[in-house]
Order: structure tokens, then sequence, then C-alpha cells
């Protein structure tokens, strides 16, 4: 009876792993031991276990086949690196190089300068490329006039500024000097209007005096006094005699 296919995946048995692992890695070993012998091979064979033991066989030596295989693996990938690269900085060098001589050209082209081998489309490309730098050189030129400008009223505006600044600061202390002078001129002159009132009381008290006569306007009527008899006195007086003056005069 034969031997039942066995499917490749991993062996969940712990114990059973490590007793396929074992048998397996012999087998290895010798297949490797038999394809050197029989062929002539240099074999080299490097196994680590899951729990990092090393197991290894080299029919001329580790070391020896991984420098040969190092020999032939990374320095010739190497150098097709470098010369890849170098390849690549050529064509680098090449572009730019036809990039620099076709600006040179254009720029000759723009200048005046041999414009002959060029055909009609070509010239009026350049004609509209000349007129859209013209208008750019324009534009550009008013806004350079424009920013002058600006820059020439920011200055006007700012010693405008300071001369008002300067302006309303004088003002301003005329304005206080004038807000002095009235204080001062409002305390004297409540003194002076207290003297003025008092002469004026005096001369009031002055020409109440009994012994100066007192001159009166209008009409008056006459009040004798008490304990004078009315046959004493005369019933009608001069104006001269009772310093009184008819009111018709006025």
């Amino acid at each position: 009876m034969g031997r039942g296919r066995v499917e490749l995946k991993r062996i969940e048995n712990k114990i059973n792993r490590q007793v396929t692992f074992s048998k397996r890695r012999n087998g290895l070993l010798k297949k490797a031991y038999e394809l050197s012998v029989l062929c002539d091979a240099e074999v080299a064979l490097i196994v680590f276990s899951s729990r990092g033991k090393l197991y290894e066989f080299g029919s001329a030596g580790i070391a020896k086949t991984l420098e040969r295989y190092q020999r032939c693996s990374y320095i010739p990938h190497h150098d097709n690196s470098i010369e890849a690269e170098t390849q690549s900085w050529y064509h680098e060098v090449t572009k730019l190089k036809t990039k620099y001589e076709s600006l040179q050209r254009t720029q000759r082209h723009l200048l005046g300068e041999d414009l002959g081998p060029l055909n009609v489309k070509e010239l009026q490309n350049l004609e509209k490329q000349l007129e859209g730098a013209l208008a750019q050189a324009r534009q550009r030129k008013i806004m350079v006039e424009q920013m002058e400008d600006l820059r020439k009223k920011e200055r006007q505006l700012g010693d405008l500024n300071k001369q008002l600044k300067i302006k309303l600061d004088a003002e301003g202390q005329n304005l206080k000097a004038i807000q002095n002078m009235w204080n001062s001129n409002v305390a004297s002159g409540s003194t002076s209007f207290a003297l003025h009132t008092s002469s004026q009381s005096n001369i009031t008290m002055d020409c109440q005096h009994p012994s100066e006569p007192i001159l009166q306007i209008g009409y008056h009527q006459y009040v004798p006094a008490e304990g004078t008899s009315n046959s004493i006195i005369p019933k009608t007086l001069s104006a001269s005699e009772t310093n009184f003056m008819q009111g018709w005069v006025l």
C-alpha cells in the first residue's frame, strides 16, 4: 500500500513538528552532500531552526562559498548600477545642452539676429512673442510710475500731517494761555465788582443824607407831617420851593 501525500502546511503539534524537522534536515544535508560528490558542485547549505539553532554544510567551506557568491552577485550588479547612473547623467547633460542651445537661438531671434532660416509661421510666432513682451514691459512701467506717484503722495501727506500736528500743538498752547488769562480776568473781575458794589452803596448812603435836597421826577403828592396844621402850609408851592418838577415838563 502506497504512502499518502502530505499536505504542505505548518504542523500544529510541537513534537511532530520537531520530529519532521530533524528527519527532513538530515535528508536535506544528505542530498546536498550527494549533489556535491556526484556532480562535483560547490554546495553550501545553511539552516536555522525555529529556536535559532544553526545547521550548515559546505563542500568547499561556507565562508569561501559566500565570498564567491558575493563576487558573482553584488559586484557585477554594482558595476551595472554605476554604468546606468552614468548613462542617466549623460542623457541629462545632453538634454540640458540642447535646451541651452535652443534658448540661445531664441534670444538671437528676439534680438533680430539669424532670422534668415525662419519661415513665415516662425516669424509670426516671434512677432507675437515680441508684442506680448512689449505689453508686459508697458504694464510694468505703468505700475512702477503709479508706485512712484503713490510714494510721493505718501511723503506729501506725511509732511502735511507733521505740519498739522505742529499747528495743532501751537493752537493748544494758545488756547491754554487764553484759558489761563480768562481765569485770571474772572478772578480780578469778581474783586473789582465787589469793590464797585461797596462804593455804590456808600454813594447811595451819601445821597440819602438829610442835609442835601433830593430831586424827584414825576407826580408827587405832598403829605404833611403829623401835628402840623394845614392852615400853616400853603396849598400850592412853587417848584423852586419844593424841588418838585411837574410831570408835564418831562
